[in-house]
């Protein structure tokens, strides 16, 4: 519609670039600030460091705002510029393109997948051991972001059908040693992470989840988890456990050995867990606030195994 109004033109005639429809300046594909400059943006992401630029600003406003801005050079009052944006009304039809849908085959079996060097199959988890032994690996603050987690960019972006390599970047712009350290650790029970509050917030990135599963983490213990992300949490089959007592949380340090015992039965049972520290010698409470949905998923290691195990019930 801008194409046949003659807007695309006057746009790129007053400088804006057009960009294809993707994962671009939002994750730092492009368009990054100046080191320590500041962008003033209209998508929903502002996290520090994500726009490219880690010492950079990223603020959000409205697109009529970026536009005044953008065309006044400054930042300045939006509705000085006199401009009025009509109430959007639902179209009386919308075009429907289906030309690139591909019509499933009859057999299915008889299907064979070409598969690219950089495609690699999911992985999934085992169910779930009754105890679980495993190492801290990281001990994390507030407000940790799907993006702290699993970064994105130009590099990683790539590798998204590729998670053996997109793995070796879980929390490389925290602890760069961390996917070394817990491969290590998958020999030997696995890991555990320990988060503050408001643990996961940001992008519904399922490969923040993804990744750390296919590393051997076995749960996260936090004071409280971003809603999204705990449920992909739970799709891959990694536990969220919340502290009991907040105070438990300044306790437990990177290193620690924890163990959990009986811990199918607790999942099914009244959800609190008693966990020992073995390297420090003194436990502490914690506890899962799973629906029957979610301790089902749980149980069987994620939603693919479970998805696997009823296709093979029917």
């Amino acid at each position: 519609m801008l194409s046949r109004k003659g807007l695309v033109a006057d746009m790129i005639a007053a400088g804006a670039r057009m960009l294809e429809s993707s994962c671009g300046p939002c994750i730092g594909m492009g368009g990054a600030p100046g080191t320590g400059q500041i962008s003033i943006r209209s998508y929903n992401r502002n996290f520090k460091g994500r726009s490219g630029s880690k010492d950079a600003f990223v603020y959000l406003a409205s697109p009529i705002s970026c536009a005044v801005f953008a065309v006044k050079g400054t930042i300045t009052d939006p509705r000085s510029a006199g401009l009025t944006a009509e109430i959007p009304k639902e179209p009386a039809h919308y075009i429907m393109n289906d030309n690139m849908i591909i019509k499933p085959v009859q057999r299915t079996s008889a299907v064979n997948v070409t598969k690219g060097p950089n495609i690699k199959e999911v992985p999934v988890k085992e169910p779930l051991a009754d105890t679980i032994e495993a190492e801290v690996l990281l001990k994390l603050s507030d407000n940790i972001t799907t993006d702290d987690i699993m970064p994105a960019g130009a590099t990683i972006l790539p590798l998204r059908s590729n998670i053996p390599a997109i793995s070796e970047y879980v929390f490389s712009n925290i602890d760069s040693t961390f996917s070394k350290r817990a491969g290590e650790a998958k020999s030997s029970g696995g890991g555990l992470l320990i988060g503050g509050e408001n643990y996961g917030q940001g992008s519904s990135r399922e490969h923040a989840a993804l990744a750390p599963m296919y590393l051997g983490i076995q749960g996260v213990i936090a004071k409280s988890f971003a809603r999204i992300h705990r449920s992909n949490l739970i799709n891959f089959g990694i536990i969220p456990f919340f502290f009991q007592n907040a105070a438990d949380y300044e306790k437990v340090e990177k290193g620690d050995r924890l163990v959990i015992e009986n811990a199918r039965q607790t999942v099914t049972g009244n959800q609190s867990y008693t966990i020992r520290n073995q390297t420090k010698q003194y436990s502490f409470e914690v506890s899962t606030n799973l629906n029957d949905r979610e301790k089902e998923l749980i149980l069987s290691g994620g939603l693919l195994p479970n998805t696997k195990k009823q296709a093979r019930d029917i």
